[in-house]
């Protein structure tokens, strides 16, 4: 998926996560923001600047993304490329990122955990139907194979995990649905185009295990691009990207407070957090 002025032109696989310079997977700071599912800090002393999370381990040349720890802060999940890796947290030390056990076939991005651990939501063009072909997008017309992303769950069993589940078209309406985060409640909130191409932040809530249709989160100017949210597990704020859909790149993170079902005019959350010049943010 190739994005131009807030909108996902195209590309199997995934070339939006390398089409632009990145930075590295930023934490410290930024744990507290994006990694609110998480509930405690993973990283062991929080610092007043974004901080390369663990370089040479996780953080590297291979475009790391995504992270989404475990509860405890023992464990993160997060993608390079078109797997979902995970590591491990001993006595301080991270572990070597290993494929997670329900990814390394299919094109599998944008892991969220929920925040009492028991699944993870996560994107992948995997076929929908056994046998079928991996799942394509529809853009302006044209078909892309392959080029797909739709929402899958995953349960924790034990200490391992269940089979991916592909989740309901109440979620998946779209054949480019991506960037879940996950409520306490067990709302889903995530992305996909407009009609016209657009990205913006949709919810779906769970009522009784059961997902229900998706309404469009208003928050900020209804025309510009929303994307990547990270919702707090109480759903009282949200940091996301926000970008003008006229220009080009992911624009910058902004947070917005919800009160009374309102929210906030979202707030820049200045240069320390998303730098400046030709950085690309992501979730």
């Amino acid at each position: 998926m190739w994005r131009d002025g807030g909108r996902d032109t195209k590309g199997f696989p995934f070339p939006w996560k390398n089409d632009m310079i990145r930075k590295p997977v930023w934490w410290v700071v930024m744990a507290g923001l994006y990694g609110i599912s998480a509930g405690v800090f993973a990283a062991d002393d929080a610092t007043s600047a974004p901080q390369v999370f663990a370089p040479g381990v996780i953080s590297g040349p291979a475009n790391e993304a995504c992270p989404a720890f475990t509860p405890d802060g023992n464990a993160v999940y997060f993608d390079v490329g078109t797997m979902i890796l995970v590591s491990h947290r001993s006595h301080g030390v991270w572990s070597k990122p290993e494929i997670a056990p329900f990814s390394g076939q299919w094109g599998d991005h944008d892991p969220a955990i929920s925040p009492d651990g028991s699944y993870i939501v996560f994107v992948s063009n995997r076929p929908v139907e056994p046998g079928a072909d991996a799942l394509g997008a529809s853009v302006h017309g044209k078909f892309y194979p392959q080029s797909g992303g739709n929402l899958w769950r995953v349960d924790r069993q034990g200490n391992g995990w269940g089979e991916p589940v592909h989740l309901p078209q109440a979620v998946n309406a779209s054949d480019r649905t991506y960037a879940p985060s996950i409520a306490a409640d067990g709302s889903l909130y995530f992305i996909h185009p407009d009609d016209a191409g657009v990205f913006h932040i949709y919810r779906s809530s769970l009522v009784s295990g059961v997902y229900q249709s998706a309404v469009k989160v208003a928050v900020g100017d209804p025309s510009a691009s929303t994307h990547d949210p990270a919702i707090a597990s109480d759903q009282s704020f949200m940091v996301f990207n926000l970008a003008d859909a006229k220009t080009s790149g992911m624009g910058d993170f902004y947070i917005s407070f919800q009160e009374h079902g309102r929210w906030s005019v979202p707030v820049d959350l200045g240069e320390a957090i998303n730098g400046t010049g030709k950085w690309s943010q992501w979730g």
